[in-house]
């Protein structure tokens, strides 16, 4: 321990906090004080400016094809239609803006409640707290998988930490007594207790470490919906190049041409992607809040709705991690109190580990007196599944080692075997089995005997793996217990019979198979086991990229730092309640409940979320198919101008304000994981299609040779047809059977009924196009529904080729 925990400025020593004691911490009533002087330790975060992201919204590919649109019709004299463009862009930029807005305000509250949580000493014990909490002079304990709270003196112990993110530096340092650590470094490996010297903006790097990621990775639909997006693109392009051929060889105006060309492409592109994919997922997180589940990464709710398998933890993920010592097994000529006091000095409160506590209680029960001073302490470490002292005595120092049976059973020069009864029967109730080992001074190390800790299934456990096998997820246990604990725990859950040692992951790359049952194909679910026992920490990678690398959308659930490269790996990684901060950092969702229920709740969401999405998707495509080549032919076919410029930007704002409400929509939560690919998607809205640019051909024909109209009557009869078909193939395709199992969302009716009485009102009154008598206009919603019929027949075959109706 350092004379003196407190560092020294340039001008001399530094004053002492009064009252922090390296040793006791401070007192609740004096770290209030501190707090309410010094402040949180948090660092303010300055709001981005409004103006600026409104502003941002106007220099993008599409703003920029409407602004040439705007300078090409001021340049031609037609001040009105470049009025009607500014509108659409003015339009589109606030609605991005607003959603973006919501979304950004949704993180910032996710940001509130996912915080570092640091082991703090006051009024003499050891605490939980939120780490904007700490202050100047309070004792804070550190261990392997934490984010340091704050900048620290370490007083006690030795850290291994990882700096990389605040200083550049790929390689750890050692930190010992007298050392630093500074906010956001990673403990990779060790403990330690040291005093806090520095917090909020006046740590050394001025922050507090943050878990919410600002950096979003793409998820596997957003990335879907840009790929169909840029094959409309292109396609848009080959019709606006044929458009332009033909209207060169007819020698057509370039005052009309041109702006149909430029208006054509931009009815092509979906304005409203960007601000309907961010208001549906930041919609989703506020509801994932309400059910107890926090996103650190925005796609990764979609992600969640395509998860086929999900590799769990048993300890307090599955079970209550409620442990209590059960039964003690001690080993002649050692008896039950020095089994246990043996095991309690390879324990230490200030850990919070829940094996450690449980001894410390169960010998504190008990009445047990220490064994003697602790002089040094090795915690449990996943890779090593064993915590190890050196106590001194009167006799001298004396080793204690408290670990997994087949670990201790080798440091003690036992065969693995000679302890298999013995664990056999106390894991057969699904208690998790330590063994104890002790050396003399100077002695080999000697078994004590084994305890038996009972951590029963949680109540919800098998209910929640039948939710999960309902929804078409199936549950593997990857846990580093006994086989024979794990097997056990898993029976009582219903999770299956096929339990294997985590050894066989480790025998992939020789050509083995995780668990490969006899007979079974290269890949094929039969070749997975249900219960991984014994894992080491990169067996979990292992397992994820083997079921990756066979398309298998997995999601991974863990708590230490250890498991954060398979959190990470995983396409939905979760981390648990009582993870580390690093976990919770690799994770994309973090639970702030004990146990898995939330998952269910998760999945869900998920699902409607990917639902709207795919509404949206299959509506963009089936419309831009029927626009562009009902625009495009109609011009080669009838060598007239189908529809203006103006009227393809009111149809395009009436389209926005309608398919951005598709993210409120309320659907239906499929029950099988949701996967979808381009191909089943354009041929599925191309089949929707080709009945509306057929049915658009045959309204220029009614308005011909029925209804009498000239030109511009046809041209605002066309565009009341594309607005009102527009409107039934939002209800057409939101359900995934037939159109009237499920009502629309409130938002989604009132968009729709708002959206089409306006353009009815425009349509008949003749403003900013030619009027049309209203029982023409009554004609084009009766088509409307005749296509929701024949579409619905049409989708029922199609959707279930696709696989689309899951």
């Amino acid at each position: 321990m350092a004379s003196d925990p407190w560092p020294k400025s340039d001008g001399g020593p530094a004053a002492r906090p009064e009252g922090a004691g390296i040793a006791v911490g401070l007192s609740s009533a004096e770290a209030a004080v501190r707090l309410a002087s010094s402040g949180p330790n948090t660092i303010p975060e300055t709001s981005p400016s409004r103006l600026r992201d409104l502003a941002v919204k106007f220099w993008a590919p599409v703003p920029w094809l409407l602004e040439v649109a705007i300078v090409l019709e001021l340049v031609l004299g037609d001040y009105l239609q470049a009025l009607v463009f500014g509108i659409l862009l003015v339009v589109n930029a606030f609605l991005a803006a607003l959603q973006e807005g919501r979304a950004q305000e949704a993180v910032r509250l996710l940001r509130q409640r996912l915080t570092v949580m640091a082991r703090v000493r006051r009024d003499g014990e050891w605490r939980l707290l939120p780490g904007e909490q700490l202050v100047v002079g309070d004792l804070v304990h550190l261990r392997q998988g934490d984010i340091v709270p704050a900048d620290l003196e370490i007083g006690e112990g030795e850290l291994r930490l990882d700096q990389s993110a605040l200083t550049g530096e790929s390689l750890a340092v050692t930190a010992g007594a007298a050392a630093r650590a500074y906010s956001g470094s990673v403990v990779l490996r060790g403990e330690a207790s040291g005093v806090v010297t520095a917090t909020g903006a006046r740590s050394y790097f001025g922050r507090t470490a943050e878990l919410v990621a600002t950096a979003r990775a793409p998820g596997n639909i957003e990335r879907l919906i840009f790929g169909i997006v840029r094959a409309l693109v292109v396609l848009s392009l080959g019709i606006v190049a044929a458009v332009a051929a033909y209207g060169l060889l007819q020698h057509l105006p370039a005052r009309q041409l041109l702006p149909f060309a430029l208006i054509l492409l931009i009815a092509a592109v979906p304005v409203a992607l960007p601000a309907t994919f961010t208001l549906a997922t930041a919609l989703g997180s506020r509801e994932l809040v309400r059910s107890r589940v926090l996103v650190t990464r925005l796609a990764a709710i979609e992600d969640a709705a395509g998860m086929e398998v999900l590799c769990t933890d048993k300890t307090g993920t599955l079970t209550q991690n409620r442990l209590a010592v059960e039964r003690l097994s001690p080993q002649p000529p050692y008896d039950a109190d020095e089994l246990l006091s043996w095991a309690a000095a390879a324990s230490q409160a200030s850990t919070q580990d829940p094996l450690d506590l449980a001894i410390l209680e169960a010998a504190t029960t008990r009445g047990l007196p220490s064994r003697g001073k602790v002089v040094s302490f090795t915690p449990f470490e996943p890779a090593t599944k064993r915590s190890e002292a050196l106590v001194e005595t009167e006799d001298g120092r004396w080793r204690t080692v408290k670990g997994a049976p087949q670990v201790v059973a080798e440091l003690a020069g036992l065969p693995k075997e000679e302890l298999s009864d013995g664990v056999a029967a106390l894991a057969s109730s699904g208690a998790r089995v330590l063994a104890v080992a002790v050396a003399a001074p100077g002695g080999p190390l000697r078994l004590v005997g084994l305890l038996g800790l009972a951590d029963p299934p949680r109540p919800d456990a098998a209910r929640l793996v039948e939710q999960l096998r309902q929804l078409g997820i199936r549950v593997v246990m990857v846990t580093g217990d006994g086989l024979a604990t794990a097997a056990a725990i898993a029976g009582r859950l219903g999770l299956g019979q096929r339990a294997v040692r985590g050894d066989v992951l480790r025998r992939m790359g020789e050509g083995g198979f995780p668990g490969r049952r006899e007979g079974a194909t290269t890949g094929h679910e039969t070749e997975w086991a249900d219960v991984y026992a014994e894992v080491l920490p990169e067996d979990k990678l292992r397992l994820v990229s083997w079921l990756q690398e066979r398309g298998v959308v997995v999601g991974m659930t863990g708590d230490g730092v250890n498991d954060a490269p398979a959190l990470r790996r995983a396409e939905v990684g979760i981390a648990v309640a009582s993870a580390s901060d690093v976990a919770k950092a690799a994770a994309s969702l973090v639970l702030t409940d004990p146990g898995l229920g939330n998952i269910v709740a998760g999945v869900e969401v998920s699902r409607r979320i990917h639902q709207r999405m795919l509404t949206y998707t299959l509506n963009k495509i089936i419309k831009t198919l029927q626009v562009s080549l009902f625009l495009g032919l109609g011009l080669i076919i009838l060598g007239q101008f189908v529809i203006t410029p103006t009227l393809v930007v009111l149809l395009l704002l009436a389209n926005d304000f309608l398919t951005m409400s598709i993210a409120t929509d309320r659907v239906r939560t499929p029950r099988r994981p949701q996967r979808w690919g381009v191909r089943p998607l354009v041929v599925s809205a191309l089949a929707l299609a080709l009945p509306l640019v057929l049915m658009s051909f045959g309204v220029w024909g009614l308005g011909v040779h029925t209804f009498g109209l000239d030109l511009a009557g046809r041209q605002t009869l066309v565009f009341v047809w594309l607005v009102a078909s527009g409107q039934a193939t939002v209800y057409l395709v939101r359900q995934r059977g037939h159109f009237w199992h499920a009502r629309p969302s409130r938002w989604l009716a009132t968009s729709s009924a708002a959206g089409l009485l306006a353009v009815l009102l425009l349509a008949w009154q003749g403003w900013l196009m030619t009027p049309v008598p209203a029982p023409d206009l009554g004609v084009m919603l009766l088509l409307a529904l005749a296509y929701l019929g024949l579409g619905d027949l049409i989708k029922s075959r199609v959707f279930g080729w696709a696989g689309l109706r899951r």
